[in-house]
C-alpha cells in the first residue's frame, strides 16, 4: 500500500550537454530579462564563495525541518544535477550543512537550492560548491519523512520542473524549461551584446539618453 507523501518518480531526461554549455557564463539578469522577468527565486541568496551554479534539476519536496528525503536524493543524483529543495520556506531548522553539501559535491552535483535554512554557513561561505538558501540557523534537521522526489516544487514563489535548467549567480537564480531554453539563451546573448554597446558608449560620453524623455511626454509628463 502507498504510503501518501512518499513518493520517488523516475528522473527527468537529461538535458543534452550542448544546450547546457550554452548557458555557462550567462548572467542570471539577461535570463530573467529574456522570459519578461517572470521566474524569480524571491529571498533567497548565495551561501557561497561565488561563481555560477548551472545544471538540471533534481526536485525534492520536504516537509519544513525534514531531509530525510534530501539524502535520499543526494543518493541518486545524477553529476550535473541541482538538488532544488522546497521545504516550505522555514528558516527556524535547517535542512543541509557542512556535510550533506560535501557529499553532494562529491557525487558530481553541482549545486544544492534550499527553500529553507542550512547550518555551517562558515564552511559553506569558504567553498565555490553552489548553495542558494533563505536563511541560517544553527537547529538541525529531523529525519522522519514524508517527502517527495522528482515532482513540481516551488522555490521563492517560482516554479521548478524535474530536469529544468537552472542557473545562479551573485543576483539569484531562475530556472528554464528545456522547451523555452534555446529560445531564452538566443534572446539572453542578444541582451549580453546589447548592455556590452551601451556600457562602451558610456565610457566613450557618448551615451543617448534622449529615450528618457520621450517616455515621459509618451505618458503625459510635462517638463
Amino acid at each position: 500500500m502507498t504510503n501518501i507523501g512518499f513518493r520517488i518518480l523516475p528522473a527527468a531526461s537529461r538535458v543534452p550537454a550542448s544546450l547546457l554549455k550554452a548557458f555557462r557564463g550567462v548572467v542570471v539578469a539577461h535570463l530573467s530579462d529574456s522570459m519578461n522577468r517572470m521566474p524569480a527565486a524571491q529571498g533567497l541568496r548565495a551561501m557561497h564563495k561565488g561563481g555560477q551554479m548551472l545544471g538540471q534539476a533534481l526536485t525534492v519536496r520536504v516537509p519544513p525541518g525534514d531531509n530525510l528525503m534530501v539524502h535520499k536524493a543526494i543518493d541518486i543524483a545524477l553529476p550535473g544535477d541541482i538538488i532544488v529543495v522546497d521545504a516550505g520556506g522555514e528558516i527556524t531548522i535547517a535542512i543541509i550543512g557542512d556535510i550533506m553539501s560535501s557529499l553532494a559535491a562529491k557525487r558530481g552535483v553541482a549545486g544544492m537550492v534550499i527553500d529553507g535554512a542550512i547550518r555551517d554557513s562558515s564552511e559553506l561561505g569558504q567553498n565555490r560548491f553552489p548553495v542558494y538558501a533563505r536563511g541560517v540557523t544553527h537547529r538541525g534537521p529531523y529525519k522522519n519523512g514524508p517527502g517527495e522526489i522528482n515532482v513540481p516544487v516551488s522555490i521563492g514563489g517560482m516554479v521548478v520542473s524535474p530536469g529544468d535548467i537552472v542557473v545562479g549567480d551573485s543576483d539569484g537564480l531562475v530556472a528554464i524549461s528545456l522547451a523555452d531554453a534555446p529560445t531564452v539563451i538566443k534572446l539572453a546573448k542578444a541582451k549580453a551584446k546589447e548592455e556590452a554597446a551601451i556600457l562602451a558608449n558610456i565610457a566613450k560620453g557618448k551615451a543617448d539618453r534622449r529615450w528618457v524623455d520621450e517616455a515621459l511626454r509618451a505618458k503625459g509628463c510635462t517638463f
